[in-house]
């Protein structure tokens, strides 16, 4: 039963074809016309759908994790025996400040959102983003970015003060020439994706849901990405800020980090951990968002504790960003104030652990369907439940004093990271992969790379933190016979080989079941949320009709007798889409999305050119502003078609 008409469109040509499920085949063939990008290698560089920048997003951010395990894979080799001669020093310092910078700015928080540009618009009942062209900017300027980093690197232009680049080392005394610039640069490209990402996924979530989809009715998946959105606008200014600071003392000769002229060598840390402590969270709650998808779907039974789960996510984005000092205990920072985040440190295990025990509330009262993204799930407690623990105790300064700066810290780290983040990635990539392909990944080659990646991490990582303990320092490109690390860093260099096989399964099972998978139709896991109510893999305008919601799980409840299904009244030949209020996601507003447009690729370029330029010279900077200037007023001059009537919000009446 249709919800509306919403009324006659204006346009006096087009808008007068409707969309709703009364439409039949020929409604659906045209709202997919409508909603698909131009055809043609012209048209691949106008993309706005968000499917397909969600996907080119993904793989981007997959092809750099692989490259980035391999210069793990690289580290690992060199370690693996004292005094080995496999690279120098140089090469080193290069290799795991690049190995890190890359881990974290280009594809631990960038695929957390690819996946989010994907999936959230198809899990609220929307059929584009909130802002399709910005979305296709945003991932422009991140692969730009990353490509600019990587070509430094191969150039043997690679940063080389760690992933932090901490002063003064970072500085022109210690670092000369323009390893660290580019370094610096590149955190503004990310930042600058990352922050349009966060705004984009908040006006989806809050002004694009399906009408009936309250705030108690979100999906907690879509729950923690909105709670990472906000945690993004608030942190990532922090180290854009630092960054720029950075790139000016060393580029105009500003002192901000210069003691010796007045600056504070400790305001870099400050402002980096600022942001650098809540970072862990920007990948670690889309991880817990993961784990809130899957858990229901394989324990077959609603999640328990719903309103628990989305209050501990919203307590942990804020407790995040009181932690940062926990990363500067070795520092002059005044006693008592490492005692209030020591405190801190140990409250934001609190509400992890209310989430913990509802996922085993729901596993443990469910009828569990063992397949593979259920491993990944599992594995997910065995693997956090160490990083936690070895957190717990970094966050005493008496400890923390000890074994910073050690292996120790590697271990933990790569516990939280890889356990929190990476094991439910893998679990939602073969959870969501029939949505992005049509078809399922095999099970039995699912189960081999599920066990060389469990087997393989923990091998690689647990043997560190004995290292640590041991007194093996962090960033070190060699050891003495004498020191006894020998045998727990050979032991080390194995698992992380079997870890690398293990993901080159996953890879091998993704690429073979594009085409051989079995076939899995819109919902082959018989899941509850909304992104399986469609096509697999979704249609160009994800929804034939809007659908209307009436409960968290509408897949499972069904719609009650008597109430509306879906929303009828659209226009299918323009691209309109309604609104809907904040926190009731009743019906408030249609609106007339953009076309696919050159002007976000060419809008890039022009950044990237300015960026790179204002690295060799400030006049550069100035300069190069006129043809970002030029393209962002192309990108915005109004069409002829775009009339004031047309692209404005008109009320439902």
């Amino acid at each position: 039963m249709p919800v509306g008409p919403l009324g006659e469109k204006a346009h006096p040509t087009k808008g007068r074809l409707k969309d709703g499920l009364a439409g039949g085949e020929l409604v659906t063939r045209v709202l997919d016309e409508t909603w698909s990008d131009w055809p043609g290698f012209f048209g691949w560089f106008c993309v706005t759908n968000h499917k397909t920048i969600g996907k080119r997003f993904i793989v981007t951010c997959l092809v750099f994790f692989a490259l980035g395990g391999l210069l793990a894979a690289l580290m690992r080799t060199q370690l693996a025996r004292p005094g080995q001669p496999f690279m120098d020093p140089d090469l080193y310092n290069q290799v795991f400040s690049m190995h890190g910078t890359n881990m974290m700015f280009l594809f631990a928080v960038p695929v957390m959102q690819a996946v989010a540009i994907y999936l959230v618009p198809l899990m609220v009942g929307a059929r584009s983003t909130a802002f399709p062209r910005l979305t296709a900017y945003s991932y422009w300027i991140f692969l730009f970015g990353g490509c600019m980093i990587w070509i430094a690197f191969f150039f043997n232009t690679g940063p080389e003060a760690g992933w932090f680049s901490y002063v003064p080392l970072s500085g022109p005394a210690y670092s000369p020439g323009k390893r660290t610039d580019f370094w610096a640069q590149m955190i503004t490209f990310t930042e600058v994706s990352g922050l349009l990402d966060a705004v984009i996924i908040i006006c989806t979530v809050f002004k694009l849901r399906a009408p009936g989809m309250t705030l108690n009715r979100i999906p907690l998946y879509v729950w923690a990405m909105l709670v990472t959105a906000f945690m993004i606008l608030f942190a990532m200014p922090s180290v854009a800020l630092a960054s720029a600071m950075l790139i000016m003392d060393r580029l105009v000769a500003t002192h901000f980090f210069n003691p010796g002229e007045g600056g504070d060598a400790l305001l870099w840390q400050h402002l980096f951990w600022f942001f650098g402590h809540p970072e862990v969270y920007l990948i670690f709650l889309p991880g817990l968002g993961f784990m809130s998808a899957m858990i229901p779907t394989f324990a077959r039974r609603p999640m328990f504790g719903y309103t628990a789960m989305v209050l501990s996510v919203i307590a942990t984005g804020f407790l995040s960003f009181g932690l940062w000092v926990h990363h500067m205990f070795a520092t002059n920072v005044p006693e008592l104030g490492k005692t209030f985040f020591t405190a801190m440190s140990m409250l934001i295990a609190i509400p992890t652990a209310v989430q913990i025990f509802c996922w085993i509330a729901t596993l443990w009262t469910g009828r569990l369907n063992f397949r593979v993204p259920l491993l990944y799930v599992l594995s997910f407690f065995f693997i956090l439940v160490i990083g936690g623990l070895t957190g717990l105790m970094l966050g005493s300064v008496s400890l923390d004093s000890q074994v910073h700066d050690t292996y120790f810290v590697v271990a933990h780290l790569h516990y939280v990271l890889l356990g929190g983040a990476v094991f439910p990635l893998f679990g939602a990539f073969y959870y969501w992969y029939p949505k992005f392909s049509g078809r399922l990944m095999s099970e039995r080659l699912g189960r081999w790379a599920f066990w060389f990646m469990f087997i393989g991490f923990n091998v690689a990582f647990f043997p560190m933190h004995v290292l640590g303990l041991q007194g093996m320092p962090r960033r070190v490109y060699t050891y003495a016979p004498e020191m006894g690390w020998g045998t727990l860093n050979v032991v080390a260099t194995l698992g992380a080989y079997a870890l690398a096989l293990g993901i080159f399964l996953v890879l091998v099972n993704a690429v073979r079941s594009w085409r051989h998978g079995e076939v899995a139709g819109p919902n082959p896991w018989g899941a509850s949320t909304l992104e399986w109510a469609t096509d697999s893999p979704p249609r160009m305008c994800n929804f034939p009709a809007i659908p209307v919601v009436h409960g968290r799980d509408p897949l499972w409840q069904g719609v009650p007798e008597g109430q509306p299904d879906h929303v009828s009244g659209l226009a299918a030949d323009l691209r309109e889409h309604l609104t809907t209020t904040l926190a009731d996601a009743k019906p408030d507003s249609r609106m007339i999305f953009p076309d696919s447009s050159p002007w976000p690729f060419l809008s890039a370029v022009a950044t990237t050119v300015m960026f790179i330029g204002s690295i060799f010279s400030p006049v550069l900077a100035v300069v190069l502003m006129v043809p970002l200037a030029v393209a962002l007023i192309c990108w915005f001059w109004p069409r002829p078609s775009e009339s004031a009537e047309e692209l404005a919000l008109e009320k439902l009446e």
